[in-house]
């Protein structure tokens, strides 16, 4: 069996290749330049957003891939990089995949702020109707949008799965973990005070190994073409509890840090808990790792510590 893992060397990609390979898979990853983790695999260095429909298929179909995932695309700052990198790239996706002779399953990867902001309390279910305000938000519904649209139509064999806030090993630097673990270490590293402003929010998290797990689940999984399912812990954990579990895993002394009440800057809401429902059922799948040893595992990992 032959995977094609597009953004191969980014947070998700990585461990989407590693949990394939773990089952024996033939895995074939795709990004713009080369990771040393991808080291046994085969790889292609392409800008995806750029490359023609036509070269794309190419790499696709020979030899021909039964699984492709798409977890490639940065989060960018503006609009028009979003729709560059994400919008643009799928579009070409989905015109590469339709040349291919046959239907390999396309598992593409969503986003839970897709949803847009909910009122606390709020289970979101795959039924409910988007309402995203941030453009990181939209640009990723309407590639999304894309690919079940493409996938209804008859045009591909493909799913949505619409991931939760992650943690775990090699976060992407723009995110709110690797950014607080770049602040812990050097507070560490200086001896100094650690200031941190810290949102009443509570989100669902899910660790990137469980989220890759999913991905193999649904490379795979009979009925789920056409659909979005829904891929998280089920939870809504307080900002402030990942928070402690980090200074915990940093060792970092407590009567150095100074906190104080922050309002919610994020590309979501102050609230986010993911009906995982459809996963249970249809991948079969469910979450393993809690989040306090995800956490830890984040911290080990970038301090050379096996995670």
């Amino acid at each position: 069996m032959r995977v094609v893992v597009l953004g191969a060397t980014g947070s998700v990609g990585r461990q989407v290749c590693a949990a394939y390979a773990a089952q024996g898979w033939d895995v074939h990853g795709v990004a713009r330049h080369p990771a040393p983790h991808l080291n046994g695999c085969g790889f292609t260095g392409l800008d995806l957003a750029a490359a023609a429909p036509e070269r794309i298929a190419a790499v696709l179909g020979d030899p021909p891939a039964d699984v492709v995932v798409n977890a490639a695309g940065g989060w960018g700052d503006t609009e028009e990089e979003m729709t560059y990198s994400h919008l643009r790239l799928v579009r070409h996706l989905v015109k590469a995949l339709a040349l291919l002779p046959y239907r390999p399953r396309l598992v593409h990867l969503g986003s839970v702020h897709e949803y847009g902001p909910v009122p606390a309390g709020t289970l979101l279910r795959e039924d409910l109707v988007p309402e995203p305000v941030t453009p990181y938000a939209r640009i990723k519904l309407e590639t999304s949008s894309a690919v079940l649209a493409a996938a209804r139509a008859g045009v591909l064999d493909a799913v949505v799965l619409r991931a939760a806030n992650m943690s775990g090993p090699h976060p992407p630097q723009e995110s709110f973990l690797a950014a607080l673990m770049v602040r812990v270490k050097t507070a560490l590293a200086h001896g100094g005070r650690l200031e941190l402003s810290v949102a009443d929010a509570r989100r669902d998290f899910v660790d990137v190994r469980d989220v890759a797990q999913a991905v193999v689940r649904a490379g795979r999984a009979p009925a789920v073409g056409g659909l979005v399912v829904n891929i998280g812990r089920g939870d809504a954990v307080p900002i402030g509890d990942l928070v402690d579990w980090l200074l915990e895993a940093a060792a970092f002394p407590e009567d150095r840090v100074d906190r104080r009440a922050a309002p919610v800057r994020s590309k979501g809401g102050d609230w986010t808990r993911l009906d995982i429902g459809r996963a249970r059922r249809l991948l079969p799948w469910a979450p393993r790792i809690g989040l306090r040893d995800s956490v830890h595992s984040m911290w080990r990992t970038a301090h050379g510590t096996p995670g």
